[in-house]
């Protein structure tokens, strides 16, 4: 076989290519077209743990999800997720390959492209189809230079690019001609239509401008994409911004402290879609409280961020919050700072050294190279009978007597530690309230009232978002051109 490819590339970031190419794959796999997600190069530090044992961007996750696939390193072969505001850990083919800046990893991209070339190679050759996204913006002039990301791998594959812009964030035409502007004569030959997305109100007013850009640039509008209110898709990166359901009145109140390098901030998302859960992330400035629960969450800098955390104050609160009889839980990262040190004496995540925890487990955490990855499940939370699963992404080997009270039983055994009082808890398990036994478990634990369980598993929620994510493509692409430039798989025109 040799598939045909067909790239979405956007004019900013967050402009819509994920889920673009998520309801792209869901049509198409409705119809029953062999295809595939590929992203060639993803900063994230929300990721998923694959069949083959390695670690890819979540959403290409989502995206496999949508085609009826398992996701594969192969859908997303670089992986970087940063460390600090000039570093990031890189993943090629889902392990970790080096701990680079900016700088060095502009000289690393030959490593790198040959990765997501063979990638592609073996995706094209499994699979009619190949749906890529891109990253970020193609304009960016200062990173054309051995680009993978973009258009350079474009050119590279000689395939044809849908070119999506968010109308809510303002001057849409001036971004999507704009980016036309600074792209090469061969580039813009290959940005075969424009999508817009995120649109709100009466189309008929927004006619004259479509036309314009049609003329301006000789390109057509292959769809304007309405704002879906209330639509769930895993998010790529960036924290949550869409509206949550209305909540009951004596909703649990939750709080995640927002850390600088927050990872995996998915796994909050089936509280905020529970409808007895009032969840919020705190910022800098802001105040943990009110709180029943206060989760720490995962982190890709476990030691600077509990100092930031000590920074703002929140260590005080956090204290505060437990003697007044509020409970804490550590997810991964989370959990590490809740012990009584993390010791990372290889400079896995920075500077070598040890940093105190918060100490109200009996366990210490010694950060080492080599991460565990690896997908679990289990069937006991807290002691009691309920279906859990999820993933571990941790570079952490954690020991101490507190390991003694699990907070899980996983099928490989167990996971996490209480405290003595049983106000604390941690565990490794990324995705811990995914299914609803385990969430309603976790919630009633930190004083949810019994009578209130309204929550649903996290893949019914996401599976629902993708057919409703599909079905509005239906009514609002043209999807026959779309279809055309699949079929072609090369940047010809279509009429």
């Amino acid at each position: 076989m040799n598939g045909t490819t067909l790239m979405v590339q956007g004019t900013t970031s967050d402009a819509g290519k994920s889920v673009l190419v998520a309801g792209l794959a869901r049509v198409l796999h409705r119809r029953g077209l062999s295809v595939v997600p590929f992203k060639p190069q993803n900063m994230a530090l929300n990721s998923a743990v694959t069949l083959d044992g390695g670690e890819i961007g979540r959403a290409q996750a989502l995206q496999a999800a949508a085609c009826g696939l398992e996701p594969h390193t192969d859908m997303n072969p670089v992986l970087l997720k940063p460390t600090s505001d000039e570093g990031a850990q890189v993943i090629i083919h889902g392990r970790p390959a080096a701990e680079l800046d900016a700088r060095a990893y502009h000289d690393y991209k030959p490593v790198a492209r040959e990765a997501v070339l063979a990638s592609h190679r073996r995706l094209t050759a499994q699979y009619a189809h190949v749906l890529v996204e891109g990253a970020g913006s193609p304009a960016e002039i200062n990173l054309r230079a051995g680009d993978i990301a973009n258009m350079g791998f474009a050119e590279a594959v000689d395939c044809p690019v849908i070119l999506v812009a968010d109308i809510d964030r303002g001057g849409v035409f001036a971004h999507l001609v704009g980016t036309l502007a600074l792209l090469s004569e061969t580039e813009r030959a290959r940005v075969q239509g424009f999508v817009i997305n995120r649109f709100r109100g009466d189309i008929s007013l927004l006619q004259p401008g479509l036309d314009w850009l049609e003329q301006e640039t000789g390109k057509p509008v292959l769809g304007v994409i309405p704002y879906l209110h209330g639509l769930y898709l895993d998010a790529e990166d960036a924290l949550p911004r869409e509206a949550v359901p209305q909540k009951v009145a004596d909703a649990l109140k939750v709080v995640v402290p927002a850390l600088p390098r927050i990872s995996n901030h998915t796994d909050f998302d089936p509280l905020r879609l529970h409808p007895a859960v009032d969840l919020r992330f705190a910022g800098p400035g802001e105040s943990l409280q009110p709180a029943d629960l206060i989760i720490l969450p995962g982190s890709k800098a476990v030691r600077d961020d509990l100092a930031w955390l000590r920074e703002q104050g929140w260590e005080a609160e956090l204290r505060r919050h437990v003697r007044y009889g509020g409970k804490v839980l550590g997810i991964c990262g989370g959990f590490q700072m809740l012990g009584r040190v993390v010791h990372d004496p290889d400079g896995v995540e920075g500077r070598p050294g040890s940093t105190p925890g918060l100490g109200w487990l009996d366990i210490e955490t010694r950060l080492a190279p080599e991460k565990r990855l690896e997908r679990v499940a289990g069937g006991r939370v807290l002691g009691q009978e309920a279906h859990v699963e999820g993933y571990e992404i941790h570079a952490g080997v954690t020991t101490g007597a507190g390991l003694g009270r699990a907070l899980l039983e996983l099928q490989h055994g167990p996971d996490g530690a209480r405290s003595e009082d049983d106000a604390v808890a941690g565990t490794y398990v990324h995705g811990v309230f995914d299914t609803s036994a385990a969430a309603e478990a976790l919630l009633h634990w930190a004083g949810m009232r019994t009578g209130t369980e309204h929550g649903e598993d996290l893949a019914t929620a996401r599976e629902r978002g993708l057919e409703r994510l599909a079905d509005t493509l239906e009514a609002h692409l043209d999807l026959g051109r779309i279809l055309a430039l699949l079929r072609a798989g090369n940047s010809e025109p279509v009429t």
